[in-house]
């Protein structure tokens, strides 16, 4: 595969909407339990990418694209640690050499071509995929989720597809002003941004905001449920946005992360995490592991309605704004200093380097 990837050192002033990734970062193309010994494709910034699991269930990333006729190795099967093309049967090994081809003559030899190989990692319910140099991925630490096995929070999950590029979900994110679309799905209100820091591939706001939960007796997460046993009380509310993913807590209670696949220019998915903390309850914590680990499964998914509906909401102005720019490519009247901040990070990261 050619080298695409060029330096953009003089695009400081480009148009934030119209930049790439910065492959030099670990993506979240999935999650653990999509990945099975069937191939599955995926789709990071227009490259498409094949996982499959081999057979010591250790994930493998490689190109979607035979070596043969280029067509997608995912719509194949996988064949011991090898994934096999549908077309013609070749085999292509996990570290992405030809390893077999079904009608080769005696006289022949497999050929000496390659399939791109991708650094990849599964780690807290997730497949992490680092799309640029592989020499570097060592050197770059993935965010990670460690709430995601810590037997004190209660996770629920969502996936966000939207066909618009990642910038404005981001923004969408970090923009704590837009409660007003919520109603009833928002956790908080009245936000008021106190402090705002930039540290290099990282961008902190500090929100003061009145949250609707608290999760302070046995039923309160009965409030996730129904909205009515709600009580606005004075909480911090922290949004970060540490390149290419976000993190949120509010108050002490909840924690939310927004784990990013850039698709292309126009589309994105992304995966959104919300957890519950049960710290508050110090008399659980002495129960047997066991019967906590049971409670955190039963649990599983309690806030997905809440999730699902602040995405359905967030998705459809997202889009509105994606066919509003290509209607009309003008600059928003923005006045939220930390998306300004976001832009300029975005920026940034697709000037060291990009494909």
């Amino acid at each position: 595969m050619p080298d695409t990837r060029v330096a953009t050192s003089t695009r400081s002033h480009a148009d934030v909407r119209q930049v790439g990734i910065n492959p030099n970062h670990w993506y979240v193309v999935a999650r653990s339990a999509e990945v099975t010994n069937q191939p599955l494709g995926v789709m990071l910034w227009q490259h498409p990418i094949v996982l499959y699991r081999d057979r010591a269930g250790t994930i493998q990333a490689l190109a979607d694209r035979c070596p043969h006729r280029y067509v997608k190795l995912s719509r194949g099967q996988v064949v011991g640690d090898a994934i096999e093309c549908a077309y013609h049967g070749w085999q292509v090994d996990a570290q992405g050499h030809c390893a077999a081809i079904p009608y080769l003559e005696a006289q022949q030899k497999l050929p000496n071509c390659r399939v791109r190989r991708y650094p990849v990692q599964e780690q807290d319910g997730f497949i992490w995929l680092f799309p640029g140099e592989p020499a570097r991925s060592s050197q770059v630490a993935l965010l990670g989720v460690p709430e995601w096995d810590h037997l004190n929070y209660i996770a629920s999950v969502t996936t966000i597809d939207c066909q618009a590029h990642f910038s404005f979900l981001i923004e969408n994110l970090m923009d704590m002003y837009h409660g007003h679309l919520h109603q009833n799905y928002q956790a908080w209100a009245d936000p008021k941004l106190q402090e705002l820091h930039e540290d290099g591939d990282r961008i902190d706001a500090y929100y003061q905001a009145q949250s609707y939960y608290r999760i302070d007796k046995i039923w309160s997460v009965s409030q996730l449920f129904f909205p009515a046993l709600r009580r606005l009380h004075p909480e911090p509310l922290t949004v970060s946005y540490t390149y290419p993913h976000w993190t949120s807590t509010l108050g002490e209670d909840f924690k939310i992360y927004c784990l990013f696949c850039p698709v292309g220019p126009t589309h994105t998915r992304a995966y959104l995490l919300h957890f519950t903390s049960l710290h508050a309850f110090p008399n659980l914590h002495k129960l047997p592991i066991a019967f906590r680990r049971f409670v955190k499964n039963s649990l599983f998914g309690s806030a997905k309605g809440l999730l699902d509906g602040l995405v359905r909401q967030d998705v459809e102005m997202l889009e509105d704004e994606q066919q509003a720019y290509l209607t009309q490519p003008e600059p928003p009247r923005e006045l939220n200093r930390a998306l300004v901040s976001v832009q300029r990070l975005i920026r940034t990261q697709a000037e060291q380097v990009y494909y």
